[in-house]
Formats: structure tokens, C-alpha cells, sequence
């Protein structure tokens, strides 16, 4: 049992001080625990041979998670979230903030029933946009985002992996298990006042720090576009108001063809079928129209033919945009894109041109090409890897960035759904429900094998593993039985009230030390061999480990989403702990005057 202890402690330092990756770490701590173990098993314990000390790996719960990222993946890689946000976002200059409530409400909507990573992930640059609009540094939304995320996860089982981690430790244990919704009123309550701590305490506690991420290579590199207006296009029957089409923000319409007419600004004219638009937008203007609405997409893979070739039944290839220069002496140079035949030679279509210091009103297709002119390329991600072999065309690779591929939007919707409602409602278990998400995310096309194990993050899969097997350890060795008798023996004479308060500041405390996943794991037997001194329900002794661990607000090595917000929020270690102590307080507050009204104290 000492020995243990030694171990885990020695884990828990090497964690703290980082000097080592997360990786190697786990890595080593399982390698230890392994070695020890085949030397100096206790006498009769069947729970600490290598099979058992490895099964963390195997567990429905790490299971059910890598699942779940791979299902909150495909919603990314899809923009299935993007319309209904770019809808939010339009309404920003009506309401500021009833739609920064809104965003920060469906944040918080939506982490309850997925990963929460890949949601901060889709949030951050909407907030930043939105930062922007309203003359505010990014510093007063990241850390919120971050945490009301964290919040949302308290409020289901599968809202967050500590969640999943501590019933599958229950479900080993015991016969009992959780519910979908089995913490959900004690849950909405904590992450309310929690919630309510963050509107009151970010305008004061928040630092007003200006990012720097700039847009001045973007907003100096106007790309000369053409954008089809087809059937079910939402830019049929656009009326301009003051001469500017509203429907396209951040886009300057140069000029308007229709048939062998072109009609000039300021406009006049109701968009029709088979118009054809001249415009000027940067980059990210002309990613986010295709990330907004398919018909966008669909006209933009019509034009040239991009679904003439072969190319078009590989649905499931990632869809890129990346920016090629013109090189001196290229054979393009002189002749424009229809001319060079530039997507049959290249598999690629041209989205934009951009030549400096120069005006240019002409139809994209019609514009001759000159040396140092950029293109701004669009199409699968082999095609345009291929270009850099080519010598008229020097790619920027560094610009490559996967756009998403919202055709497939309603599938990761439908197949999110489906995933949510078969845990929901118990039909199947949790982890089937998931792995069945997953698989229907690759099936369907939503994204390749590539970017589902992509999504498989390896320090969550060997963290899980290594904290799973020291909680074995300390659970066959004796170690959390001891644990759990001297907490019991110093806090209990003052009542199981203050024993279970005890209980969650330890743990809330540990989950900021190391990860929540880690936290949980070990104090989850710890709970369990408490609840059978005591006598006090195991399921309020769980339920106070997944609400304690997931306090993971002061340090940004305490979640993974802290460290996602920690760069575009130029937050420091410190600002960390100035805003999310007090609400690890808050929340304790809340849980020590709550528990009475849940559980039979």
C-alpha cells in the first residue's frame, strides 16, 4: 500500500511539474505499476496482474469517450453548428447583448450532450469576431467560454468524460449505476450559480488585453471572386439598399453580369438566376460564404466542372482552401484560368485572384495572368498537395486549411441526434450509442478514417489509462479503504455534512493539480470505500466526486478547453487562478447548502 501511495504521489509531482509530456508520463507510471506488481502482488489479490492493470484501455467509459470525440468531430468537420452561429452572429448589431447571451446559451446547451472540446473549439474565433464588432478584447469572453462549457458537463453523464470515468468505477464496483440524468437537478443548480458568478465577476476580474492575432495581411489581400447565383441560391431576388447588398457582408460587389450586360455599382437591380457576381472579399470572407449555407458550395464545385471528373465520388476526402503564387516564367502567365484549362491540369478551382494595387472589374475567368498573382485554390486535399511539384505554381503551404464540408451537415445533425437519444433514453448502452455515432460519422461520409483518429486525443487515452490503473492499485492494495477511514476519522465526528463538503474541496483542489479524468479516477474507489464505513449513499458520494473534479477552474492545466482559450485570451497562469478560485468556492458554497435537499445527510 505504501509503496503505492509512493507511486501515485510520485506520478501526481511528475504531472504538476511538466517537465515530461503527459505521454511519457502515463506511460511510465503504467510501465511501474506493472513492474512492481509482477514482482510484489499482495497474497490472494486477483485485481493487479498485468490484464487487469491494462484493462483501462478496454473500459466502456474510455471507449464511450474516444467515441464521443470522433461524433463531436464530425459535427466540426461538417459546420453543422456553423448556421445556426453565423445567424446569431448577424444579430449582434440589433441586440449586443441579448446575442452574446444566446452564444454563451447554446455553448452551454450543446456541452451538455457532447465533448466539450470541439465545442470551444467552433466557438473561439465566432467570439473573437464578435470581440472585434463590439470594440472588446477577446480576454472578457475565452475564459467564460471555456468554463460555462466545463458547467454544462456537471449536468449529464455523458457531458463530460469525469462523468463517464466515475460510473464506469461505480458499475465495476457495485451493482448501481447512473442515469443520463441522474445528476441533472443538483447539476443545472450548481452550473446556474456558477453561471451567474461568471456575468457578475468577468467584467471585474477579467483582463481588458488586446490580441494579437491581426487581420492586416487579410484586410490588405482583396481576392477578385465570382460567385453564380443558381436555382435555390439565397441570393435569388436580393434587393440592394443603398446600392450595397446587405445579404453579403464583408463582400464588395464590383460588378454584375447578366448575359452581355454588366451592370455597374451603385446597384439598382434584384438579384436573378444565372447573375453573375464580380466581387472583392478576403479570404476568410469567401471561407465563411462557403461554410454558411451549401448552395454557396454546391455553385462554387459547379463552376469549371468540378463535378465532372472522377474526383467528385471521393465525398469522403477532406475539402481544402490554400493559396498558390504565379510563378516567374510559369507558362499561366498571359493566359486566364479558362484558357490554362487550370482544373483539369490541376483538380483545383480558382476562388479568387488577388493582384496588388490594382482595380479590377472583369469576370474572374476573363482576367489574364501575371507573375506574383495569388491564387486563392479550393479543392480536395491530395489535389492540392500534388501541386508542389509543380514549377508554373508555387503553394503556400502554410495557408492550407481544411474547409468544412456542410453538404454533409443535416447527416452529422441527424447522426448526433440519434447518438444522443439511444443514451437518452437507455435502449442501448451508453458506449454502443456511441461507437454507433462514430461509425455513422464515417459511413456517411461526414469525415474520413484519417480525421476520426485524428480525433482521438492520445494524452486523454493514456492519461485515462494510467489513472485507471493506480485507482486498481489503490483500491487492491487497500490504499483508498485507508484513505477514506482517516478522512472519515477526522471529518465525520462533525457530521456527514461537512464530511461530503470535506470531500469536494479535497477533490477540487487535486483536479486543478492534476486533470479532472485523473482526479476523479482516484478518489472515485476512495468515495466508495467511504460510503460503505459510513453508511452514506454511494450515489451522493459519487455524485460529489464528478461535481468536485469537474471544478477544473483554476489552472489552465486543469482542462483541456482552458488551454484552448488561453492563447486567443492572451491569458496568463495567474488570471486563471484570480477568476476560477472563487468560483471553485462559489460552487462548494452552493454544494454544501444543496446536498441536504438531494441527499439523505
Amino acid at each position: 500500500m505504501w509503496a503505492t501511495f509512493g507511486i501515485v504521489l510520485a506520478a501526481v509531482w511528475l504531472y504538476i511539474r511538466e517537465k515530461y509530456s503527459i505521454e511519457t508520463i502515463s506511460v511510465g507510471v503504467i510501465v511501474t505499476l506493472l513492474i512492481f506488481f509482477h514482482f510484489f502482488s499482495p497474497e490472494g489479490s486477483r485485481g493487479l496482474e498485468s490484464a487487469s492493470l491494462l484493462s483501462g484501455f478496454a473500459a466502456p467509459a474510455l471507449v464511450t469517450i474516444m467515441a464521443l470525440l470522433v461524433v463531436g468531430q464530425g459535427m466540426f468537420q461538417t459546420g453543422a453548428l456553423e448556421g445556426p452561429i453565423m445567424g446569431i452572429n448577424n444579430a449582434l448589431d440589433r441586440a449586443p447583448r441579448r446575442t452574446l447571451a444566446a452564444v454563451f446559451g447554446i455553448a452551454f446547451g450543446v456541452s451538455m450532450f457532447m465533448n466539450n472540446t470541439p465545442v470551444v473549439v467552433m466557438f473561439i474565433p465566432v467570439l473573437s469576431a464578435m470581440s472585434s464588432r463590439l470594440r472588446r478584447a477577446a480576454s472578457r469572453y475565452m475564459m467564460p467560454l471555456s468554463f460555462i462549457c466545463i458547467l454544462a458537463g456537471m449536468t449529464t453523464l455523458i457531458g463530460s468524460s469525469t462523468n463517464l470515468l466515475v460510473n464506469d468505477v461505480l458499475q465495476r464496483t457495485s451493482e448501481i449505476s447512473l442515469g443520463f440524468f441522474t445528476q441533472f437537478a443538483p447539476g443545472i443548480i450548481l452550473a446556474a450559480i456558477g453561471a451567474l458568478y461568471i456575468i457578475i465577476a468577468a467584467p471585474i476580474l477579467l483582463p481588458e488585453r488586446q490580441t494579437l492575432e491581426t487581420e492586416v495581411s487579410d484586410a490588405g489581400r482583396q481576392y477578385i471572386a465570382q460567385i453564380r447565383v443558381t436555382k435555390n441560391h439565397p441570393l435569388v431576388k436580393a434587393k440592394p439598399i443603398a446600392g450595397l447588398y446587405p445579404a453579403l457582408k464583408n463582400v464588395t460587389v464590383r460588378m454584375i453580369q447578366r448575359g452581355e450586360h454588366s451592370l455597374l455599382p451603385p446597384f439598382e437591380h434584384e438579384l436573378q438566376i444565372g447573375d453573375i457576381l464580380i466581387v472583392a472579399a478576403t479570404r476568410n470572407s469567401l471561407s465563411k460564404l462557403l461554410s454558411t449555407d451549401s448552395e454557396y458550395l454546391e455553385g462554387m464545385l459547379n463552376i469549371a466542372g468540378f463535378h465532372d471528373e472522377s474526383k467528385s465520388s471521393e465525398t469522403s476526402t477532406t475539402i481544402v482552401v490554400s493559396e498558390v503564387v504565379i510563378a516567374p516564367g510559369s507558362r499561366m502567365i498571359g493566359r486566364n484560368i479558362e484558357q490554362i484549362g487550370f482544373r483539369r491540369q490541376t483538380g483545383c478551382l480558382v476562388l479568387g485572384i488577388q493582384r496588388r494595387s490594382r482595380m479590377i472589374r472583369k469576370r474572374m475567368l476573363d482576367i489574364r495572368l501575371e507573375a506574383g498573382d495569388v491564387l486563392l485554390l479550393f479543392g480536395y486535399e491530395a489535389d492540392m498537395q500534388a501541386l508542389r511539384n509543380n514549377r508554373d505554381l508555387l503553394l503556400l503551404d502554410w495557408s492550407t486549411a481544411e474547409l468544412p464540408d456542410i453538404r454533409k451537415s443535416l447527416y452529422a445533425r441527424l447522426i448526433f441526434a440519434g447518438t444522443i437519444l439511444a443514451a437518452a433514453t437507455g435502449i442501448v448502452p451508453i458506449e454502443i450509442a456511441a461507437l454507433s455515432g462514430a461509425l455513422g460519422m464515417i459511413a456517411s461520409g461526414c469525415l474520413n478514417v484519417r480525421q476520426a483518429i485524428r480525433a482521438l486525443d492520445m494524452r486523454i487515452f493514456l492519461l485515462i489509462g494510467a489513472a485507471f490503473a493506480m485507482g486498481l492499485a489503490l483500491e487492491h492494495t487497500g490504499g483508498a479503504a485507508y484513505i477514506g477511514m482517516k478522512v472519515v476519522e477526522i471529518f465525520q465526528p462533525f457530521g456527514n455534512h461537512i464530511l461530503l463538503a470535506a470531500i469536494f474541496l479535497i477533490i477540487a483542489f487535486m483536479t486543478n493539480i492534476i486533470s479532472n479524468s485523473a482526479a476523479a479516477l482516484l478518489f472515485a474507489p476512495i468515495a466508495l470505500a467511504i460510503s460503505k464505513q459510513t453508511g452514506i449513499d454511494p450515489i451522493a458520494l459519487v455524485l460529489t466526486v464528478i461535481f468536485a473534479a469537474n471544478c477544473s477552474f483554476a489552472t489552465p492545466i486543469a482542462y483541456q478547453t482552458n488551454l484552448l482559450v488561453m492563447g486567443p485570451g492572451r491569458y496568463k497562469f495567474s488570471d486563471f487562478a484570480k477568476f476560477g478560485v472563487p468560483l471553485i468556492f462559489v460552487i462548494w458554497i452552493t454544494f454544501i447548502i444543496i446536498a441536504p435537499f438531494f441527499f439523505n445527510l
